[in-house]
């Protein structure tokens, strides 16, 4: 009998809705600077539906109704004649649902659905005036849910995937890449239509819908059949080069002149190397007064961990902080020499990256990081360099007066006194040193190598290693779903592997050994406490993970528990005053060690290309056992909404730029969206 509980994937309530502002730093621009950062800004917020296309097939039309409820009503809810509860939970699913631009969670991978009944949405929608027929349309996308659905993943199994068309598994995906891998057709531009058994359209998002240069029309081999074809997201495509043509207009530099029209060239012909151009000189334009990036990024939520997420990031620079990681930078080198390596499997050279802290005008995305390490492109981050952004309001966003689970009452003042600050060095090293570190062993396209081929370096078991990526593998490629949840397990296990040094504690403005001690067993404690909270991503009855950072922190989590360096204490058998503990005596000794080791074998199964092993060991420590399992009841009852975040928009009123903030609720959520005319 299933045991499948429909209430534990209800919408949020009571959902922080905070303003992401940036209004002191926008004013703080020039009028040419204002302009720039509005029509790029209008070029990432086209990208919104594309997001929603990629997430679910229903959350587009979701969302047109969410839009249409809004404008029947003058964005006046008070219109509505229904029992206030019925009006409070429609107003919180809408607002969940556009804050994570579809109805799967950004942050784990799991669908959720309103706390009304269908019955209860559907009198919203009729008294708005909207027609029932445009709710018949999308209620069972809205409501229909199973242990299957409930989850991102391969169609094959059950779950749900926006990228796909059809039922398409695992083996199809890992037969795509390799096909196309060969012949470097890159695919983080694509969604994959399943037409037979083995035969597959790749359909590329561009403004124009025939290109017969960038790609073959046909591949065929192994007995596959794959059709490239362009035109996905058209519309918006052609939105996104026309706003780029208008930002040009006001670009700082060559630099960024050059940039945009290789963004236009990638959007408008569908072509990645396009947008590769586009991050070589993104990376080249070093430290602007607005930042700006664009395209399909981060792979996480794609099932074979190969197809990218159209996100958009324009934001300011906080010169002020900015100074604080311009100093981590210039001793990086320094600081990713003490890492438990040997030099063969670190870059030739360091080259030394743009290190910005930012505040966040736009986001056009499902979810909003804190941090950010760019180009995921490893040829453009190994001959070239990338940049690194930390973002100054998602950060100030984690306020100290959140009310803070599972740390005993003895710490909580110096756990909360520490816990931003401590944050804000985590994200500092994750990005800059994680990311920013390491090589990968691999076959150049001319048949050379980038390492000594016939005198490899030691791997984990003390000999040379065998393994390396081929001609056409990538780190994405080559590990798949895995790869995400992966890096970023290693980039933090590398934050806590030097949150210890107390020379890089000294570039952040911790001097006394106090400060020092305390941040860093504030970063430890946080890291643990993660880990548990992770729990909450994890689907016991798939046992699949539903979000990779906290996959990565669950087995951090897990390593730390098994050193003695972290415990979860309880007494009661409902585990009600569950707590987590770490041994602050045990962080620069045993505890270090142990994540020395595992740092260690993170890194060097990934540089190797050592998919099987590295797989094998990164499963077997997020692996969530019986013992932690059975905390997860208690950990979901503790669970706090996330934040969601309203991003201000811009108009051109009579040649200058204005920018317009809304009320921090649910309906002035649904107005920022409305007013973006998508």
């Amino acid at each position: 009998m299933s045991t499948f509980n429909k209430t534990s994937y209800f919408a949020d309530t009571k959902a922080p809705v905070v303003s992401l502002t940036a209004k002191s730093f926008f004013d703080q621009l020039t009028d040419k600077e204002q302009l720039y950062a509005h029509y790029f800004s209008k070029a990432g917020h086209w990208g919104s539906r594309i997001v929603l296309r990629q997430v679910s097939h229903e959350s587009e039309a979701i969302f047109d109704l969410i839009l249409s409820v809004h404008k029947a009503l003058g964005g006046d809810y008070s219109k509505l004649d229904v029992e206030e509860t019925t009006k409070k939970g429609y107003l919180e699913y809408a607002s969940q649902f556009l804050s994570n631009l579809g109805n799967y969670k950004s942050f784990g991978d799991s669908k959720f659905i309103p706390r009304i009944t269908p019955e209860e949405f559907e009198k919203v929608i009729t008294q708005s005036g909207v027609s029932k027929e445009s709710y018949d349309a999308v209620k069972s996308g809205i409501y229909d849910i199973n242990e299957k659905t409930a989850l991102l993943g391969f169609p094959s199994d059950g779950h749900v995937s926006g990228y796909y068309f059809g039922n398409i598994s695992k083996p199809d995906v890992v037969a795509i890449k390799k096909i196309l891998g060969e012949r470097k057709v890159y695919f983080e531009n694509v969604r994959i239509r399943k037409v037979s058994d083995k035969e597959f359209d790749i359909i590329v998002a561009s403004a124009d819908q025939k290109n017969e240069v960038t790609y073959p029309a046909k591949i065929e081999e192994d007995g596959y059949t794959i059709n490239i074809k362009f035109g996905d997201h058209t519309k918006e495509m052609a939105q996104i080069c026309a706003n780029l043509e208008k930002a040009k207009e006001y670009a700082a530099n060559e630099t960024q002149i050059k940039m945009i029209d290789a963004y236009i060239e990638s959007f408008k012909t569908g072509s990645l190397e396009a947008h590769k151009e586009s991050q070589k000189y993104w990376v080249k334009d070093i430290s602007p007064v607005v930042e700006t990036n664009i395209g399909f990024i981060e792979t996480y939520r794609e099932p074979g961990g190969v197809v990218g997420e159209w996100e958009a990031l324009i934001s300011i620079q906080n010169k002020e902080r900015t100074k604080k990681f311009q100093a981590l930078v210039d001793g990086a080198g320094d600081f990713i020499k003490l890492l438990p390596w040997s030099k063969e499997y670190e870059k030739d050279q360091f080259q030394p990256p743009d290190f910005t802290s930012l505040e966040v005008l736009t986001f056009a995305g499902s979810g909003i990081p804190a941090g950010i390490n760019i180009p995921n492109y490893d040829d453009i981050r190994l001959n070239i360099g990338f940049k690194n952004v930390s973002l100054g309001n998602i950060l100030n966003a984690k306020s100290s007066k959140d009310p803070v689970t599972f740390i005993s009452d003895d710490i909580m003042e110096t756990f909360k006194k520490y816990q931003n600050d401590s944050f804000e060095v985590q994200v500092g090293i994750h990005e800059l040193l994680g990311h920013g570190s390491g090589k990968l062993l691999s076959e150049l396209h001319d048949g050379t190598f980038n390492y000594d081929h016939q005198n490899p370096p030691l791997g984990i078991d003390g000999k040379p290693v065998t393994t390396y990526y081929k001609k056409g593998e990538t780190w994405g490629s080559k590990f798949g779903s895995l790869a995400g949840a992966y890096e970023e397990c290693r980039a933090e296990v590398i934050a806590m592997y030097l949150i210890t040094n107390r020379d890089l504690l000294n570039i952040f403005g911790f001097t006394t050994k106090e400060d020092q001690e305390n941040i860093i067993y504030a970063g430890y404690l946080q890291m643990a406490r993660a880990g548990l909270l992770a729990l909450e991503f994890w689907d016991p009855s798939s046992k699949k993970w539903g979000q990779p950072h906290m996959q990565a922190r669950f087995s951090i989590m897990k390593t730390m528990v098994n050193a003695g360096l972290a415990e979860l204490s309880y007494t009661k058998d409902d585990y009600s005053d569950l707590i987590v503990k770490v041994d602050q005596s045990a962080i620069e000794t045993t505890g270090h060690e142990a994540i020395k080791d595992y740092l260690r074998h993170l890194h060097v199964y990934k540089a190797s290309g050592d998919v099987d092993n590295g797989s094998a060991y990164f499963i077997d420590r997020s692996t969530v056992t019986e013992e932690f399992a059975k905390l997860r009841p208690a950990v979901l009852k503790a669970r706090l909404p996330r934040k969601q975040f309203i991003q201000a928009n811009t108009e051109v009123v009579d040649g200058k730029v204005v920018l317009k903030e809304y009320e921090e609720s649910e309906a002035g959520m649904v107005q920022s969206f409305f007013e973006r005319e998508l």
